[in-house]
């Protein structure tokens, strides 16, 4: 979970196209310029991360549904609930499934586990739409780099 360039996704554990489901692994680092404000002496992962956290597994969710024609943007978060506190260190288990995804729009259920306990979820709603000019290629390199294209289908 790189912070500071919100690259928050390790590495992709499975993904089922079929079924609309992903897994994937986030790992807090130790150090980070974001717990410098938040908070001193008392460093916690601000909720919005997490958040933006359970969106991008489930925009690479839809990215490989949609065999990379088109790309998800966040347009909203419904229901989100934040359960208890995360800190520096922490490996988080991200889950992501679709309900819905037609007309330009998908919805997913996402949540974030650690070590077993429900950290946080929400409903997130995306608009896709074709790649702005050179995205494309970088989402494949990054998605790539998590393993999404090579080895965690299931």
């Amino acid at each position: 979970m790189r912070l500071e360039y919100f690259d928050m996704i390790d590495r992709v554990v499975s993904l089922d196209r079929a079924e609309g489901r992903i897994a994937a692994l986030a790992t807090v680092p130790d150090a980070s310029p974001v717990f410098e404000g938040h908070f001193p002496g008392h460093p916690l992962v601000p909720g919005v991360l997490l958040t933006e956290t359970m969106a991008q597994a489930s925009g690479y969710l839809l990215l490989a549904r949609a065999s990379f024609s088109h790309m998800p943007f966040l347009m909203g978060v419904d229901k989100a609930r934040f359960r208890t506190f995360v800190g520096p260190g922490a490996v988080l288990e991200v889950e992501a499934s679709l309900e819905h995804d037609g007309s330009g729009y998908a919805v997913t259920k996402a949540a974030i586990r650690s070590d077993g306990k429900l950290i946080c979820n929400a409903d997130l709603r995306f608009r896709t739409m074709p790649f702005p000019e050179g995205l494309g290629a970088l989402m494949r390199e990054r998605t790539a780099r998590i393993g999404l294209l090579d080895g965690a289908e299931s």
